[in-house]
């Protein structure tokens, strides 16, 4: 095992050494079965999530998979069944790594991420913001044992309609997605609770100064500093967009406010 925290959070060209430091107790931590430890902590060591983990806020813990490989090479992987193209992770050495991950941080969700996987949400990432933290499981080749899977009843999870040639880039942001929700990361509560998604809708556009630029304004309301009729503005601004480019979004938010998901009203 591998681990991260409460230590400078620097730019290098050199691997990191995660093993340098003890885990802390009652931390949210966040552990990532992956054949390329060195792939973290990536851009999670920066900016508001580095600073929160060197602070203790949330740890960060690699499983390497290559330690658990099958004799003299550490092989990982084998020839599918039934023939095709690539490899696929074995089952038993994949169980060898997530036994020793559960061990260490038992009752914690296991993730896989995957294409096939159901969409990932920011309500999903509240709920595992909220937990101990998780284990990812970072795919290669042609993917994991479906029996594996099975036998640990592992969850699988997608981030969207493309294939990624691993899964570390995957893991990275919805660790990211879920460490912003936790208390004291960001700063400031309130970026959480307007931010896209926080009501079910995309989040309204922003404005900053100048007042004009390149011959465009910022919308008079917003200047106005008539607070209820900025939040109205806002408002009917998130409602557009939703309905325009997240019909699915738009129908759920309906449904929420029960309102006729089929209404057609004017935005």
């Amino acid at each position: 095992m591998r681990s991260l925290g409460r230590k400078s959070i620097q730019a290098s060209l050199q691997p990191r050494d995660l093993m340098a430091e003890k885990r802390l107790k009652g931390v949210w931590t966040a552990q990532v079965v992956t054949l390329f430890p060195e792939a973290f902590p990536g851009t999670l060591g920066l900016s508001l999530t580095g600073r929160a983990l060197k602070d203790g806020l949330w740890q960060l813990e690699t499983v390497p998979l290559r330690e658990f490989g099958d004799g003299k090479h550490r092989n990982v992987d084998d020839t599918p069944a039934g023939g095709g193209a690539g490899m696929v992770l074995r089952p038993d050495v994949m169980a060898s790594a997530l036994d020793a991950a559960q061990s260490r941080l038992p009752g914690a969700p296991l993730l896989y991420l995957s294409p096939r996987g159901k969409p990932f949400t920011q309500a999903r990432a509240r709920a595992l913001a909220e937990g101990p933290g998780m284990t990812l499981i970072c795919g290669r080749f042609e993917g994991l044992d479906q029996r594996v899977i099975d036998a640990y009843e592992i969850e699988e999870v997608s981030l969207g309609d493309f294939v990624l040639t691993g899964g570390e880039i995957a893991a990275q942001a919805l660790i990211d997605a879920s460490v912003r929700l936790i208390p004291r990361v960001l700063g400031n509560q309130e970026s959480v609770e307007e931010e896209s998604f926080s009501h079910g809708l995309l989040e309204h556009p922003q404005y900053t100064k100048p007042a004009v630029w390149n011959g465009r304004a910022i919308p008079e309301i917003l200047l106005s500093g008539h607070h209820a009729k900025i939040t109205d503005w806002q408002r009917v601004q998130a409602e557009r967009l939703t309905k325009e480019r997240r019909p699915d979004l738009w129908r759920a938010y309906l449904r929420a406010q029960n309102r006729d998901p089929d209404e057609d009203q004017e935005l």
